[in-house]
């Protein structure tokens, strides 16, 4: 089994930045990919990026490329979501996910967050 607790969710305002954490425990090995999602209200599940575990290789969606940064901590099991450029569109409760990436797809990821909630003020 694997635990994921995200942190760092909070409001501001667009244009503004945020720091998201998913810190990881238990069995981690087990994984080769972890990928922060985010869902907003009345809308589908939306896979915004990954990092594959080992090379460090990242993938974006086109709605957060060049404005959002996902990086690791391996010491500290951790992974980060850098949100820079904020916009109200970003408005979601995003999760973070482990398994093994098809994708920007949620099918593969066997383990998740409970989320942390995102609000992008105008």
């Amino acid at each position: 089994q694997v635990q994921l607790v995200e942190s760092g969710g909070g409001s501001v305002q667009a244009g503004g930045s945020l720091r998201l954490s998913c810190a990881a425990s238990g069995y981690t090995y087990t994984t080769t990919c972890m990928a922060w999602f985010r869902q907003a209200p009345g809308k589908e599940r939306e896979g915004i990026g990954n990092i594959y575990t080992r090379s460090g290789t990242t993938h974006y969606a086109d709605s957060v490329k060049g404005r959002f940064t996902i990086s690791q901590d391996n010491a500290k099991n951790t992974l980060y979501l850098q949100m820079d450029s904020l916009k109200p569109e970003d408005t979601a409760m995003y999760y973070c996910a482990a398994g093994h990436c098809a994708g920007l797809a949620a099918y593969g990821m066997d383990y998740w967050g409970k989320g942390t909630l995102v609000t992008i003020s105008s």
